[in-house]
C-alpha cells in the first residue's frame, strides 16, 4: 500500500471542459469540497473519492458524483486511486463545463486523466503503520529525549509540562519506536 503526506493539484483539459484534481491525505478531505465550491463559484461540480484505513485495518472508499451521471465520476476517480493502491487519501476534483459534452464515457476518463495527472506529480511513499506510544521523562531529559526523537526521525510528538514531569505522546512506526525504546 502506498500513500502522500501533502497535497498535489493538477489541471487536465478536454473539449473545454477543466477539470482540477486536488490531491490530498485524508486528514485535509474534511471541508475540502465546501472549501472548494466556495473558491470555485463558476465551476458545475465538486467530486470526491476516497480511500482509508479504518480502526481494524479495513480498507474504507466512498465517492460521489454531485449531480453528474450516475458512476461518471467518483467511481473512475476511485479506480485510479485502488488501481495504485493508495489508502490513506482523498480527491477533489472541480470541473468547470466547457459547452462540449462529453458523454458518459468521455466524462469518466476526463475524471480519471484528472486523477492520473494530479498522480504523475504526487510525492507518492510506502503507507507505513504508526503506532503510539505513551511515556513520561524529568525536566532535565526533555532536551535529550528531544535529540534522540530527532535522531531516529519520530516527528509526531506531543508534550505536556507537568507540575513535576512531561508526560510525552509520540507516533512512529513500529521499527522507529523499537529503536527508541532501545537507545532512551
Amino acid at each position: 500500500m502506498q500513500t502522500i503526506e501533502k497535497s498535489f493539484v493538477a489541471t487536465y483539459e478536454v473539449k473545454k471542459s477543466k477539470f482540477i484534481a486536488h490531491l490530498v491525505p485524508i486528514a485535509q478531505f474534511e471541508g475540502l469540497q465546501d472549501k472548494l465550491r466556495a473558491e470555485h463559484p463558476k465551476s458545475r461540480h465538486v467530486i470526491y473519492a476516497l480511500r482509508y484505513l479504518n480502526e481494524f485495518d479495513q480498507i474504507v472508499e466512498n465517492s460521489s458524483d454531485d449531480e453528474e451521471p450516475k458512476g461518471a465520476a467518483g467511481v473512475p476517480s476511485l479506480n485510479v486511486l485502488r488501481g495504485q493502491d493508495l489508502v490513506n487519501v482523498a480527491v477533489v476534483t472541480v470541473r468547470y463545463f466547457g459547452g462540449i459534452k462529453l458523454g458518459i464515457g468521455g466524462m469518466a476518463r476526463a475524471y480519471a486523466d484528472a486523477v492520473k495527472e494530479a498522480l504523475a506529480i504526487a510525492d507518492i511513499i510506502n503507507y507505513e503503520k504508526m503506532f503510539g506510544y505513551n511515556f513520561e521523562t524529568s525536566y532535565s531529559n526533555v532536551q535529550k529525549t528531544d535529540y534522540l526523537l530527532n535522531k531516529i526521525g519520530i516527528t509526531e510528538v506531543q508534550k505536556v509540562f507537568g507540575i513535576e514531569s512531561v508526560s510525552w505522546t509520540i507516533r512512529a512506526t513500529e521499527l522507529k519506536l523499537a529503536a527508541f525504546k532501545e537507545q532512551r
